[in-house]
């Protein structure tokens, strides 16, 4: 089944250009109807009021990270099985593990292209 272009997608980090430059990739696969939160928490007050079919959030922000907000997200039944796909500038093996564990469905090392993108979407959400 084909995924909808029409769902809606948070996007999460502390770093505008970043959001921009997200924002910008979703836009080219043809994701319009895309939401922006500067941290963890504002993304779950989004998360709370609105369904998303994506979220995509940076691992490093305060006060809330990403993975903080992920263990929050999958806390709540009605958001537990939320798609969800961290990004973080960082490769450690721990924090891999540590995104699995808390329930991520995958996981994106800045910088990214694309492709990748597309990639890491079309494996949690079917393809693209």
């Amino acid at each position: 089944m084909a995924v909808s272009r029409d769902m809606s997608i948070l996007i999460v980090d502390d770093y505008r250009t970043m959001l921009k430059i997200v924002r910008g990739l979703l836009h080219q696969l043809g994701f319009l109807n895309v939401d922006e939160a500067t941290d963890g928490k504002a993304a779950y007050d989004l998360i709370r009021t609105k369904d998303y079919g994506l979220v995509i959030s940076d691992w490093n922000m305060q006060p809330m990270t990403g993975l903080d907000l992920l263990k929050q997200v999958r806390s709540e039944p009605r958001t537990a099985k939320l798609p969800f796909i961290m990004v973080t500038a960082e490769a450690k093996a721990e924090n891999v593990v540590a995104a699995r564990q808390a329930g991520v469905n995958n996981y994106i090392i800045k910088p990214f292209t694309q492709a990748v993108l597309k990639q890491k979407m079309s494996a949690v959400l079917g393809e693209l």
